[in-house]
């Protein structure tokens, strides 16, 4: 089996670079579907608007229904079809992008992403993460190219809730562990092939931005500003994280992200945060040395990732619910079968309580 690394076409990062979107869309077609929610289009469509004067280029807008499933795909494929749309541009969070990206695949359109906020690495992937209507994890969609661009004004992403940002980092935090694990395993990744020297190195230089850069990323966004720590988050976050997860591969952390999607009490919380956690998970069931585990659970605190089952939202703790997790996150499917050893939903369960302890002990509790 070969060796594959996929990234997007064009990777573009810069203040005000939304309102230059028309030049680069032009490139790609002639009439545009604008995927945004209701609440994004208020913030910025009229920047949007006035970035596509004068490009040539004729926009559709429509608005986001909150769920990345295949009633929203299937509904917004025969918009493209009613409008005559020859490209996709997604803009905003991780759903809405996936979303695009999997419009663009069943229209074989390309797509053009534009994340608003920095909080997953879903914008550079050539992967759509589908949902029921209800918010519960369904399957992966393995889309055959990367977006033929990514657009990312830190302008934007600077105003974006800090919280969001944050949540990229414990998305982004997953990304060197799980290479690490598929690497041991030599199983293949999300690229279809065995990793590459080039995809571990930048899955490592992920988490080394994260651990350098990410406390003061986090305090100059609290201060209102874009420092170059927030600009190097930004991209770690998207970019390295990006790139790594998907030619790296995944592993334990994100399996067990997909398994709390069955606890309702967890919806509340972001993809990243619930990732951080099973990172934090993960690293247990590897039995780390302690000083790496400490390193991961300390920095997830500072920044306020969460650490423990109640931060996620689990009020009321039972062998029953996290034995549920374990389970849905060991799936067949699923990617938890990459590490490097026999895993099994007890141990899965016994883990997360373990790395709900160690949260505690650490905080304090």
């Amino acid at each position: 089996m070969a060796k594959i690394l996929n990234s997007p076409s064009k990777y573009v990062q810069g203040a005000g670079e939304l309102s230059r979107l028309g030049n680069y869309v032009k490139g790609y077609g002639k009439k545009a579907l604008l995927l945004i929610s209701a609440s994004g289009y208020k913030r910025i469509g009229a920047v949007i608007e006035k970035g596509f004067e004068g490009s040539g280029v004729e926009i559709v807008f429509d608005y986001f229904n909150g769920e990345c499933c295949k009633t929203e795909i299937n509904r917004l494929v025969r918009i493209m079809e009613e409008k005559q749309c020859d490209t996709v541009v997604g803009i905003g969070g991780g759903k809405i992008l996936d979303t695009a990206k999997a419009v663009a695949y069943y229209r074989s359109t390309p797509v053009v992403i534009c994340p608003t906020i920095a909080s997953t690495d879903a914008p550079c992937s050539a992967l759509s993460v589908i949902y029921t209507e209800e918010g519960v994890f369904e399957e992966y969609l393995f889309l055959p190219a990367n977006p033929n661009m990514v657009l990312m004004d830190t302008d934007v992403i600077a105003k974006s809730p800090v919280r969001l940002t944050v949540a990229g980092m414990g998305d982004a935090l997953a990304t060197y562990f799980e290479a690490r694990a598929v690497q041991a395993k030599d199983a293949l990744t999300c690229a279809g092939g065995h990793g590459t020297l080039a995809a571990m190195a930048l899955a490592k230089l992920c988490f080394d931005t994260l651990m350098e850069e990410g406390v003061k990323a986090k305090l100059a966004l609290e201060a209102g500003v874009c420092t170059k720590a927030v600009e190097k988050i930004i991209e770690a976050n998207t970019l390295l994280s990006g790139i790594g997860f998907e030619s790296g591969g995944l592993a334990g952390a994100h399996a067990i992200h997909n398994g709390f999607t069955v606890l309702e009490e967890c919806h509340h919380m972001y993809h990243g945060e619930k990732v951080a956690f099973g990172t934090i998970t993960q690293l247990v069931l590897e039995d780390v040395p302690e000083e790496e585990l400490e390193d991961v659970i300390s920095f997830c605190i500072e920044v306020g990732l969460p650490v423990t089952l109640k931060e996620l939202g689990i009020k009321e703790v039972t062998k029953e619910k996290i034995m549920a997790v374990a389970e849905a996150a060991c799936a067949p499917t699923d990617t938890l079968h990459n590490m490097p050893f026999e895993v099994t939903p007890e141990k899965v369960c016994a883990a997360i309580l373990a790395a709900d302890a160690y949260g505690k002990y650490f905080l304090g509790e």
